[in-house]
């Protein structure tokens, strides 16, 4: 019996910009082109599709866009020259934000496809070859795009399943609402039925996302409830989430954090800022004090929980009173780890008209001085670990013979000595930290491990 004809070898490069949403994205993205002939390549210019899966949340995020495009361009036409060719392709938050500006505006881009359409690629990769059709898709279809997506091909232990996304709370700094559209949550038994499926394939290690992960609405029971059934699942050893919101930390969560030991000690739970004035600036619906009862009452129900946040230094009209309020928050709760950046205008954000924008050299000042705290933290966090027993899920073999490397259950990266197999859960006695890692050996159990 004739075998089917396979598709020609192509070969596929993505460039992730931003936050666990677009690496997901991109993940994704492999799976659908795979089909159609498409192996991934490390390299640019060796490419027969390129794509930019960008983010609109970083500073000068358009400016990098067009700068990435003038280079891929030059590939492009090197290709041309060499009877290649290459399909450029702009994917994500500013292909949702600015799709149209970026057609007219750059000629070498031959597809831009919104954050909810990527699954619509072969299409849209087919009207390119044949030079017809629309260039843009930017349609905002959250249930269409996950009813139409292939079976997951995880690579590794751990693997991101995207549960949720879009977002409803329309923070005066953010760009998500307009580019990801109102909050949709994927259906419970939906969501199961991949876990299951990853867990088949060989994921130890499932991490949540969404843009407002614990706003999750669908199923019975909520986010609590999806976390609860998944943790029922055999074989899968460690459950985590993110991005979450300060007002969807339910009663039933929290208490699950006490509760289920699949659920890791380690939280991402953006704050933005520590002072009431700029939070009511932001809309982001909470103020200090509902911030700081929230880690109370996470650290009684799991006092080994650590934690991880975001802050934007600079918003329109932080007086220096203000960013005085962060870093005391900073030095209330303790943090883990965080992310800090200065504030940047997002076009057609509110925060964008607002007058009395802070001056950059203030902006930089504030973030040097709250980075270094942060740091600071985070270092005395890991030098913490120094002594204990901790398990690590092993993610792969180290760089010399005998190591492996894997993650600790706060998420740090740890490096040990032991002859251990991808997938496996090892205690390893901490004996080395850094700013960014552990290091340790094996030990015969987990028992010290607090």
């Amino acid at each position: 019996m004739d075998q089917p004809e396979r598709p020609a070898l192509k070969r596929l490069y993505i460039e992730t910009y931003g936050c666990q949403m677009n690496v997901y994205d991109s993940e994704r993205m492999r799976d659908v082109l795979a089909p159609l002939g498409y192996a991934p390549s490390d390299r640019p210019d060796d490419a027969d599709l390129v794509v930019l899966n960008t983010c609109h949340i970083r500073e000068k995020a358009t400016e990098k866009v067009y700068s990435e495009i003038g280079r891929l361009r030059a590939h492009k036409e090197r290709r041309a020259a060499e009877g290649k060719g290459m399909t450029i392709a702009i994917a994500g938050c500013v292909a949702q934000a600015e799709g149209e500006e970026i057609i007219a505006r750059a000629p070498a881009v031959d597809l831009v496809v919104g954050p909810q359409a990527y699954h619509k690629l072969p299409e849209l990769i087919a009207r390119a070859a044949r030079k017809s059709g629309e260039r843009l898709a930017a349609d905002f279809t959250a249930q269409e795009k996950f009813d139409a997506l292939p079976a997951r091909a995880p690579d590794g232990v751990s693997a991101f399943l995207s549960i949720q996304e879009g977002c409803d709370k329309f923070c005066t700094f953010c760009v998500v609402p307009y580019t990801r559209g109102a909050e949709y949550s994927r259906p419970l038994g939906d969501v199961l039925g991949e876990a299951r499926a990853l867990v088949e394939k060989g994921v130890r290690e499932i991490t949540l996302l969404g843009q407002n992960v614990n706003a999750y609405h669908g199923g019975e029971g909520g986010f609590a409830g999806l976390l609860r059934a998944l943790a029922q699942i055999e074989g899968l050893v460690r459950l985590r989430y993110t991005t979450s919101h300060p007002i969807e930390m339910s009663d039933d969560l929290i208490a699950l954090h006490g509760e289920e030991e699949k659920l890791m000690p380690y939280l991402h739970l953006p704050v933005q800022s520590g002072s009431d004035r700029i939070l009511k600036a932001m809309n982001r619906k909470h103020d200090g004090a509902f911030y700081r009862r929230i880690i109370e009452r996470l650290r009684a129900a799991r006092p080994d929980i650590a934690l991880s946040t975001d802050f934007i230094v600079g918003f329109p009209g932080e007086r220096a009173q203000d960013f005085e309020d962060t870093l005391a928050l900073v030095r209330d709760v303790g943090f883990a780890s965080a992310y800090s950046f200065k504030y940047s205008p997002r076009p057609g954000t509110p925060a964008a008209a607002m007058m009395a924008q802070v001056d950059e050299a203030e902006k930089s000042e504030r973030l040097a001085r709250l980075q270094k705290l942060l740091s600071e933290q985070q270092r005395a966090f890991n030098e913490a670990q120094i002594g204990r027993v901790l398990p690590v899920l092993v993610t792969g073999q180290g760089r010399k013979p005998g190591q492996a490397h894997g993650r600790s259950p706060y998420l740090q990266a740890v490096h040990f000595e032991a002859d251990a197999a991808p997938g496996a859960v090892v205690a390893v006695r901490i004996e080395a930290a850094s700013q960014n890692s552990l290091a340790g050996a094996r030990a015969a159990s987990a028992t010290e491990a607090a």
